[in-house]
């Protein structure tokens, strides 16, 4: 095994360092008396309380959580139903230009995306609103999802699909009791990621919200812009917590069920 040379040991720790102080130093401040954010007064929640009490904030992150959940779980399922189509699929008419059209939001700049949705939008007579985000966002995160399951299916071991159906299962039983559970880490890595990429999303939402749907990312966007308060450090601080915790309980989840599987795997080979 080959051991960190002193020039790889100084890159990651310089790499990490610009990475995660800042968000360190935000959480310390987050903590802070003063009203200004960069001149330290003493330990203080009060902040918090502020932002609790303010009901655009608290408006703003319920629209944004109900987008990702549902917009990120949309994009699951429709990007895994691609995902199995082009692994599984062969060649079909129209298969390049189905590809092409599932990672096209990769390299699509998100001004684009978002003028072009709304666009459609004003088109077809469709008021903006959360209905609107959802569909714009599970648009461009869908892609994500299929790259990510997609790689996981490239990896499966057919024959236990064969097995299952030769033992009498349905196409539709062998995926639900044998594909899905094992490309479930996938499956659950995709929707993560569709969430975060929700809850980060500025430019296409602010394309596609009406005046009734202020995403978070757009309130704290239009109130940077007026000044920083305490209350934005507060508000990150929280959305760093979340989103560690979901990281934290998907590898958790990962590591089970790599565990269930390589368990599974063993016995199967003791038996035969």
């Amino acid at each position: 095994m080959n051991r960190l040379s002193w020039f790889n040991t100084v890159s990651l720790t310089l790499g990490f360092a610009f990475l995660y102080i800042p968000m360190v130093i935000l959480i310390i401040f987050s903590f802070n008396e003063s009203k200004l954010v960069t001149v330290w007064a003493g330990f203080s929640t009060k902040w918090y309380g502020e932002l609790f009490r303010d009901q655009a904030f608290l408006n703003a992150a319920w629209v944004t959580l109900k987008v990702a959940v549902f917009s990120s779980t949309l994009a699951t399922v429709l990007g895994t139903m691609a995902a199995y189509v082009m692994v599984r699929g062969g060649r079909f008419a129209g298969r390049t230009l189905f590809s092409g059209m599932i990672y096209a939001p990769l390299v699509m700049p998100e001004v684009i995306t978002g003028l072009s949705l709304l666009l459609l939008f004003i088109g077809i007579g469709l008021d903006r609103g959360v209905f609107t985000i959802v569909l714009a966002h599970t648009t461009f995160s869908m892609c994500y999802v299929s790259v990510v399951v997609s790689s996981r299916l490239v990896t499966f071991d057919r024959s236990l699909e064969e097995a299952a159906l030769d033992l009498g299962c349905s196409p539709a039983e062998a995926f639900r009791l044998v594909t899905l559970p094992i490309i479930a880490p996938a499956v659950i890595s995709g929707w993560l990621l569709a969430f975060t990429l929700s809850l980060d999303d500025l430019v296409i939402a602010s394309f596609t919200a009406g005046p009734s749907a202020t995403t978070l990312p757009m309130k704290i966007f239009s109130s940077v812009r007026l000044g920083v308060s305490p209350k934005i450090n507060a508000l990150s601080t929280i959305m760093i917590a979340i989103v560690t915790v979901g990281v934290i309980t998907a590898s958790l989840i990962t590591k089970s069920s790599v565990a269930r599987q390589r368990r599974a795997e063993q016995e199967a080979a003791r038996a035969s």
